[in-house]
């Protein structure tokens, strides 16, 4: 692709050659003279100088050399993201039904659909336009999936769960498994029925491995544009915003309620019925005790969480105390001495 193409393919100007041909994005370190790669960060400008790629996306306001072949984009991050999809598209799969899938009675299958090698769709399930069924994935009873769906291999969905426009789901993700739900009754737990559904929204992607359980009464529900990483747990009866991020390994004990936007990090603990409020950040690592609400635009830190200030704050009197410990030996001994003296 011609620099010139994918200028106007992103509705960007270019400086510099705009008939050199590109073949492959790559990052400012490895790029060659048929690379295209971005500058996103002070870090990266400073290491621009001395990239070889052939052609920069770089902010419009950064002040390339004459000599450099560049696009000025808005988000450069933003632009690269639509550049790849330009230069690796996704695989496309012929649409059909593979013959070793097993099909129930009573499904409602789209134009379009491709359905893979072991796959196995329970009765009276819909299947939108276009959606995609991986090998070996296990679709159960009355489940709707929307258009434009792609469910990796090996992805479990239990029966009633509903699933939104255009979600993926990577292979190992589990959807609609019992919620851990549990009652003491002469000195034995027994199993507290797990009733419920799940909702999950359209343009929703789960990474890998990730779990979401389905309602002990009620609904279970993901919102529009929520992204949860790879080995994400939530719980029963939790309920997740729209365009809520969530990094790997963090668990939602049941009940969570995630509002919009907001943003949480890596291993992650959340209590029974807390509340994250509208973007809000929770750092990675941090534990949210039960019923606890991080407040609208707060990020908060640490175990048990709290305000990032405070967090640093007891961080650097944690920092102090050797020193404070020598001190009070100091203090300890001219006090004995003196005493001695007496």
């Amino acid at each position: 692709m011609r620099v010139r193409e994918l200028a106007d393919w992103l509705g960007s100007t270019f400086e510099g050659d705009g008939e050199k041909e590109l073949s492959g994005v790559a990052p400012l370190e490895t790029a060659g003279a048929a690379d295209l790669a971005f500058v996103g960060t002070r870090k990266a400008a400073t290491q621009a100088a001395a990239s070889a790629a052939g052609c920069l996306l770089v902010p419009e306001e950064w002040p390339s050399p004459s000599y450099r072949t560049v696009i000025r984009v808005s988000e450069p991050r933003t632009a690269l993201a639509r550049a790849l999809n330009r230069f690796y598209p996704t695989t496309e799969l012929k649409p059909g039904i593979h013959p070793t899938a097993v099909v129930g009675e009573d499904v409602e299958i789209g134009a379009m659909v491709y359905i893979g090698p072991h796959a196995v769709v329970g009765n009276g399930t819909r299947i939108g336009v276009a959606t995609s069924i991986g090998a070996s994935t296990v679709v159960g009873k009355r489940v709707n999936l929307g258009e434009g769906c792609v469910l990796h291999p090996h992805v479990t969905i239990y029966d009633n769960v509903d699933i939104g426009r255009r979600t993926i789901l990577h292979s190992g993700v589990v959807i609609g498994a019992d919620g851990f739900g549990y009652v003491m009754e002469q000195d034995r737990w027994q199993k507290f029925p797990q009733v419920g559904r799940v909702e999950i929204g359209d343009y929703v992607e789960i990474g890998a491995n990730s779990c979401v359980d389905r309602a002990a009464l009620g609904v279970t529900s993901i919102g529009e544009g929520t992204k949860l990483d790879n080995m994400v747990h939530v719980g029963h009866n939790c309920r997740i915003g729209r365009h809520v991020v969530v990094a790997a390994q963090t668990g939602f004990s049941g009940g969570v309620v995630v509002e919009d936007y907001a943003v949480i990090g890596g291993q992650v603990g959340i209590g029974d019925k807390a509340r994250i409020e509208a973007r809000a950040v929770l750092g990675s690592g941090c534990g949210v005790l039960t019923s606890k609400v991080v407040r609208r635009g707060e990020t908060v830190w640490g175990t048990p969480a709290r305000p990032l200030k405070q967090h640093l704050e007891q961080l650097a009197n944690l920092a102090r105390l050797p020193n404070l410990r020598r001190e009070v030996a100091e203090l300890k001994r001219r006090l004995a001495e003196l005493e001695r003296k007496a």
